[in-house]
Parts: C-alpha cells; structure tokens; sequence
C-alpha cells in the first residue's frame, strides 16, 4: 500500500492544532448553487467527538475562482483541503458546536490557496507542535475508533504544510519513547501514551472553552 492510499477505517479523526478532536461527514456530491450565484456547495457534518452529540453543519460554498485551480470536483481532489479549511476554521475558533443548528455556509476561497506557489496553505507547524499532533492522532483515534493509527494521510501533512515522510520521521522518535509502536507508519498506542488521559481531555476542555467563551461573547 502506497503512503498516499488511506485504508480504510470506520471513522478518522482529526485533531486540530487546539487539541479538539473532529470527524467529518462530506455529503458527496458538490451541488451548483439553486440560487443563480456562481458557486457551488456541499453540505458536511463536523462533529466534535468525545462529547455529547456537539457537531456543527457547514455548507461548504466553492468559488469560482479557486475552482478554476481544481483538476476536479470529485472527492480525489477537494476533500483533504475541504476537512482541512473546515479544520482550520475551528482553530480560529469560527465554528460553534452544539447539539442543533441551522445550515452555516462557509466560504471555500482563495484565502487557503496560494496561486504564486500553486499550493493550498493552512499553515506550518514545528516539529515540537507536530510531534503533539501525532500524540494526539494516535490517542484519540485509539481511544474512539480503536485499532492501528495510520500516520501517512496525506491530509494530515497538508495541513501543516510538510511531508508524510517528515511526519514519519518524527513519529518514529515517538515510538522510542515508548508511547507506541510503529511498523510501514502504522502505530499502535502503548500503555504510556494511552494513560496521559488526564493531559488530552484537559488539552481538549481548554481548547473548548475558548471556543465557547469566543462564541458567548459574540452572541453578547
């Protein structure tokens, strides 16, 4: 299996840079918009896991001009940087999660897409940061989904803008560690890595009462 081939898996989760752990629903396929606007839209569901049916629905709206830069619109093409904008935008705390809502769109521009450098951008991360990332992917997707953790998404490499290799790379020091064991980047949680229970549900609470706090405020 190629590292650019997810396998398949009931559910992936995805942390943001916060420590929130997400999953995504894309409702394929895009839809051209029924109001005559020159954009087109697709419905996702992102739920913020380990809570009690907290989630947020998005209808993802796609410019014209970014959708000029597609190959396609199929799923191949857009849904590592669409999880990946969405994502973005609950680290900068744009997106509220509640037990039910209405429909929110959410612009899918240019804001993600260098046209100089031809990339999406989201972000660099450190390796200190990356190597927290991967401490979190490994304990939520564990903790929540269950069996081997697959660290070469490319998705996950996007979004903070390095390769899978590097990715790789740093989990292996991980692995060393002790916190799990890693084999053709697969890791398997190890007890030492699986009892900092305590530090990512307290990383996760924090990052969601800024979220809240920030929404609260707003709503005055």
């Amino acid at each position: 299996m190629s590292a650019s081939t997810q396998p398949h898996t009931p559910k992936t989760i995805y942390v943001t840079r916060t420590g929130l752990p997400l999953s995504f629903k894309l409702e394929w396929p895009f839809r051209h918009a029924t109001s005559g606007a020159d954009f087109d839209v697709l419905h996702t569901v992102i739920t913020l896991e380990n809570t009690d049916g907290l989630r947020a629905l998005v209808a993802v709206n796609l410019s014209a001009t970014l959708r000029e830069v597609l190959p396609s619109l199929e799923p191949k093409d857009t849904e590592a940087p669409i999880i990946n904008a969405l994502r973005k935008e609950v680290d900068n705390k744009q997106t509220e999660f509640v037990k039910s809502g209405k429909l929110v769109p959410l612009p899918f521009s240019s804001r993600h897409y260098s046209f100089k450098l031809k990339k999406w951008v989201f972000g660099r991360a450190g390796d200190e940061e990356i190597a927290r990332m991967i401490e979190r992917k490994v304990y939520w997707q564990t903790r929540l989904v269950g069996g081997d953790v697959w660290l070469g998404d490319p998705t996950e490499a996007l979004y903070i803008d390095t390769s899978t290799d590097h990715i790789t790379e740093i989990a292996a020091g991980l692995a060393q560690q002790g916190l799990f064991t890693l084999a053709r980047r697969y890791a398997t949680a190890l007890p030492p890595l699986m009892e900092q229970k305590d530090r990512f549900e307290s990383e996760m609470a924090a990052a969601l009462q800024q979220l809240d706090e920030k929404h609260a405020f707003e709503r005055g």
